[in-house]
C-alpha cells in the first residue's frame, strides 16, 4: 500500500510540475515574455493555472437571459423616413398634400399600405419609397446571481480574443459575436487600457467589452430601484441591496451627457411621441417611444427601437433601453409598488 501511494505521488510531481509562487517583478515580466519560462498566456503560470481550475468550475455567466418580448417587438410595424428631402404627407393615396415633415432622425409607425402608398397616421399617408423598414433590437438582460465569484460582461463589438494581454488578435480563434456574454477571471493593464481574461488563453481589450458592476444602494433610496452606469453603460435593478437585473444601455453623447445623480422617477408613460431639435441638424421625431420612466426633468429610461447599438453612448440625454428590457423594467418596478422608483446615474470610470 505504501508503494502504491509513493508511485501516485510521483506521477502527480510529474504531471504537474512545481513551480515557485510569482512575484510582482515576474507578473511585470510575463507582460513583456508571456510565453517564456514561468508565465503562460501572459501571467505567471502558478497563478493561470490556478485561473484554469476556475474556468473550469465557472465556465460561463450564472446567469438567466429575459427572454426577448416577441408581442411587444411585434405591436408597431416602424419605419425610417429617408427621403433627404423631407416627406410629403398626404390624406389618401394619391390624395391632397396635408403635412410635411423636414429631413431628420424621423421614424413613423405604418398602420396600413396601399399600392405604393404607407398610412402613418389616421388619414396621413406618404410614397411607400419614402420609408424603410426597421427591425427593433432583440437582445435582453440576464436575471443575475448576486453571488456570482466573477464580474459577469458582455461583448458589444466583434472581437477574436487575444492569447495573452497587449497581443493582436488570434487569427486561429472563433469571432466572439455581438452581447455574447462571458466572466471576467483576471485583469491586467497595459499601457492605460484593462485586459480581461475570459477563458484558456482567451484575453479582450476593454473597448469590446461591457461589464456589469453592483454598487452599494445609496443612501435615501429604497426598494426596487435603478443603478446607470455611464462608463460601462449597463443597467442593474436592485431590490433595497441585492442585484436582480442587468443590461446594456445607451445614454447621452458627449453634446448631450447624461447626468451623474440620484433621481427620482416623476412620470411614466406607456407609449407616446418624443422630438427635439427643431430647426437644427439633428432634428429628430419618433413616434410610439415605448415604457418610458421620466428621472430628470425631460430625461428618461425608455425602450428604443431605432438602433442596436446598446453598450455605447448613442442618445441625446435619454437612457436608451431594448423595447424588452423597457418593458421588463416599467412593470417590474409598478408590481413591487414603486409607482416612480428612483434612478441613480454613475460613472465607474473616465468615458474616452
Amino acid at each position: 500500500m505504501l508503494k502504491r501511494l509513493w508511485l501516485i505521488l510521483f506521477v502527480v510531481s510529474v504531471a504537474v510540475p512545481f513551480w515557485p509562487p510569482s512575484s510582482s517583478a515576474q507578473a511585470d515580466s510575463c507582460l513583456n515574455s508571456p510565453n517564456e519560462a514561468g508565465c503562460w498566456a501572459g501571467l505567471p503560470v502558478v497563478e493561470y493555472q490556478e485561473l484554469l481550475d476556475e474556468m473550469l468550475l465557472y465556465p460561463t455567466p450564472d446567469v438567466r437571459q429575459l427572454p426577448p418580448n416577441e408581442n411587444e417587438l411585434k405591436r408597431f410595424n416602424f419605419r425610417r423616413l429617408v427621403n433627404p428631402n423631407g416627406t410629403a404627407i398626404y390624406n389618401a393615396p394619391n390624395g391632397a398634400q396635408v403635412g410635411f415633415v423636414a429631413a431628420g432622425f424621423n421614424y413613423v409607425s405604418v398602420t396600413n399600405e396601399s399600392a405604393g402608398w404607407v398610412e402613418i397616421n389616421a388619414n396621413q399617408w406618404v410614397v411607400a419609397t419614402d420609408v424603410a423598414t426597421v427591425q427593433p433590437s432583440t437582445f435582453s438582460g440576464v436575471f443575475v446571481n448576486p453571488d456570482s465569484p466573477y464580474t459577469m460582461a458582455w461583448v458589444v463589438y466583434p472581437v477574436r480574443p487575444s492569447t495573452y494581454p497587449g497581443g493582436p488578435e488570434n487569427p486561429d480563434a472563433t469571432r466572439l459575436p455581438k452581447y455574447s456574454r462571458f466572466n471576467i477571471y483576471t485583469t491586467v493593464e497595459i499601457d492605460g487600457w484593462r485586459w480581461y481574461l475570459i477563458g484558456p488563453e482567451m484575453w479582450v481589450k476593454q473597448i469590446y467589452v461591457a461589464k456589469a458592476l453592483f454598487i452599494e444602494r445609496p443612501e435615501g433610496i429604497k426598494g426596487r430601484w435603478f443603478a446607470v452606469d455611464l462608463y460601462e453603460q449597463v443597467l442593474v435593478a436592485y431590490e433595497n441591496d441585492t442585484p436582480v437585473f442587468a443590461t446594456l444601455i445607451s445614454s447621452g453623447l458627449p453634446d448631450w451627457e447624461t447626468n451623474e445623480g440620484t433621481f427620482q422617477t416623476w412620470a411614466r408613460i406607456a407609449n407616446a411621441p418624443m422630438s427635439g431639435a427643431e430647426g437644427q441638424e439633428d432634428f429628430y421625431s419618433l413616434e410610439n417611444v415605448p415604457w418610458t420612466l421620466y428621472f430628470d426633468n425631460d430625461i428618461s429610461l425608455h425602450g428604443t427601437y431605432w438602433h442596436d447599438g446598446f453598450g455605447y453612448r448613442h442618445s441625446h440625454g435619454c437612457v436608451n433601453l431594448t423595447i424588452s428590457d423597457s418593458y421588463w423594467v416599467f412593470n417590474w418596478s409598478a408590481e413591487g409598488g414603486y409607482d416612480k422608483p428612483m434612478v441613480h446615474v454613475w460613472a465607474s470610470g473616465v468615458y474616452r
